[in-house]
């Protein structure tokens, strides 16, 4: 049997779209802290708050 380079390079393709299919599942997941990172933005201005005071903006906003 001979094979031939359309079939070689079909086979690259559809392997390449599954991976991207899987990558596009695990892109999909929620992960545990994600949460609790969008809760240590600043509401006013979107900084990350480091600690647990107030943001430097002091509600001035952007």
């Amino acid at each position: 049997m001979r094979v031939t380079d359309s079939d070689v390079i079909s086979k690259i393709v559809i392997l390449f779209l599954i991976f991207i299919a899987v990558l596009a599942m695990f892109g999909k997941l929620r992960f545990p802290g994600s949460t609790r990172l969008a809760n240590a933005k600043c509401r006013k201005c979107g900084r990350y708050r480091i600690g647990k005071g107030p943001c430097p903006c002091s509600g001035k906003g952007r």
